[in-house]
């Protein structure tokens, strides 16, 4: 099997970033970016934070304590993802294979590029050109697959570039903690320091068997992923990658009360379909089909989201735009894509972390009861 070449992209600190190239006054000082109250919560946080203990997540009211010179700002996430599809349109002009992994994460697969042009110089060319058209600074590793060239990235970081060939990836990755594996989250990393297992080396030495014993089958991927290896495939990303719910009425209706509730039913599922996979959209779809079967479809770009108070809304006046001739209807629909990875922590510009807890909640309702258990008042029938 021919030897891969896989390029890795982050964008630093993407959403101070985002900030500092709209205000050139926050570059140098340390930036938070979160809930303004005291009750809100960090969603990120610049270096110059960071030397001070700021990490994402943490109560706003600590990063005051921990560091009060710092410049507080509620996120944008509409600006943020205006970047996000700036950076994404460049990689999608140039890469043969990409895979957009969040908002500010990318993955191609160049295997194959080094017969022409040379991956270093292709990958090198493509970091420049980001950096010269949107003004953002990203960090890129290249390596032979996609857990060793994201923790080149990570070496990389701030705004560099790491190169891991083949020979050298074991002697990479040896010194390095084996927080850098992705798939090592906190719990993890704690039991594997708790059996004094500190480097990547370490873990890779140990027999898979024991692994497999202490972590389940996870622990064989992870041992994996300490001996450099990792066969996942680079997976194509399109803005047709999307979930959608339809219903199609047994008698054609013009009771655009019912067809509301029922829109916004499907909205919430799927809303709740993207937090469980932990994903999230910035671009919404409402279809309709009229009794003739004549079909019409409306759809609005929006900042990503996974949140049903959102996405609801921006239905709802999708329908009402779409819904002009009063005839009766046989089919509604939805569609949510440009799908990515994300989780509540996007999310975390609210002055307060109550949403964030509400929707915990109903979902930890609609995983035990199902996805119908439970819905908001404007969408119960």
């Amino acid at each position: 099997m021919a030897e891969r070449n896989i390029v890795h992209l982050d964008l630093d600190t993407y959403f101070v970033s985002v900030e500092r190239l709209n205000n050139s006054r926050l570059v140098g000082k340390p930036v938070i970016i979160g809930g303004l109250g005291d009750r809100g919560v960090v969603a990120s946080c610049s270096y110059e934070a960071r030397t001070f203990g700021v990490h994402s997540a943490m109560p706003v009211k600590m990063a005051r304590q921990l560091c009060g010179e710092a410049v507080f700002i509620r996120g944008d996430m509409e600006q943020y993802s205006k970047y996000s599809n700036m950076v994404t349109d460049i990689i999608a002009e140039a890469a043969p294979v990409y895979e957009k992994a969040s908002i500010d994460e990318h993955y191609i697969d160049i295997t194959g590029l080094d017969r022409f042009f040379g991956c270093q110089l292709w990958s090198r060319e493509l970091r420049e050109r980001i950096i010269r058209e949107t003004g953002l600074p990203i960090s890129l590793g290249l390596s032979i697959n996609k857990t060793v060239s994201k923790i080149a990235t990570g070496e990389a970081k701030p705004n560099g570039m790491r190169n891991v060939p083949a020979p050298v990836v074991q002697p990479f990755l040896d010194p390095l903690s084996i927080s850098r594996i992705p798939m090592i989250g906190p719990q993890t990393y704690r039991l594997l320091r708790s059996m004094g297992i500190i480097t990547i080396r370490t873990l890779s030495q140990i027999p898979v068997d024991m692994v497999e014993r202490v972590l389940g089958q996870n622990g064989i991927t992870i041992w994996k992923k300490a001996n450099g290896i990792d066969p996942t495939p680079v997976q194509p990303w399109s803005e047709q990658k999307s979930m959608s719910a339809e219903r199609t009425f047994e008698q054609d209706t013009t009771d655009v009360d019912e067809l509301e509730r029922i829109l916004l039913r499907m909205t919430e599922g799927l809303a709740f379909e993207l937090r469980q996979k932990e994903k999230m959209t910035s671009c919404i779809t409402v279809k309709i089909r009229y009794s003739n079967f004549d079909t019409h479809t409306l759809q609005k770009r929006i900042p990503y989201t996974s949140f049903d108070h959102v996405l609801k809304e921006v239905s709802k006046s999708l329908f009402h735009q779409l819904y002009n001739r009063r005839m009766l209807i046989r089919l509604i629909g939805v569609r949510l894509s440009n799908l990515v990875s994300g989780t509540y922590q996007m999310n975390l510009f609210e002055d307060s972390p109550e949403m964030i807890r509400l929707y915990q909640s109903l979902d930890t309702i609609r995983k035990r009861f199902g996805k119908h258990a439970i819905h908001s008042a404007s969408a119960m029938v």
